[in-house]
């Protein structure tokens, strides 16, 4: 589980780089796009500092509200974003499985499907 740091000033909340140990761009990318998308975010942007460090830097400036906060709301919507994929996704699977199932169930008994040509 990645560890975060905040590199902020304490007299404006507002403007805050977060520091995130064992991540790289597949969360920092995500997150980028799910923060350009809140109306209370002016300026995100996120640096790998070097590729051979396990760390992003991710710059979040907002229009008022403490960037803390607009981080743990972008967090929160990608984790259900992410939990939304994951069940469509094992729903396909499960429902490929049934059809695939009951295909070859068809082709045991010498049962043909009617073409649709």
């Amino acid at each position: 589980m990645a560890s975060m740091m905040e590199l902020g000033s304490e007299e404006d909340p507002c403007a805050s780089t977060f520091s995130l140990v064992d991540e790289d761009h597949t969360l920092a990318n995500s997150l980028r796009y799910i923060l350009n998308r809140d109306p209370r975010v002016e300026f995100c942007g996120y640096s790998i500092p070097h590729p051979s460090e396990n760390r992003v830097n991710i710059r979040i400036q907002t229009t008022g509200d403490p960037a803390k906060d607009v981080l743990k709301d972008a967090l929160q919507d990608l984790m259900v974003m992410c939990q939304h994929i994951r069940k469509t996704f094992t729903n396909a699977v499960d429902q490929h499985k049934v059809a695939k199932r009951q295909g070859e169930v068809s082709m045991k008994s010498g049962i043909t499907e009617p073409s649709t040509e």
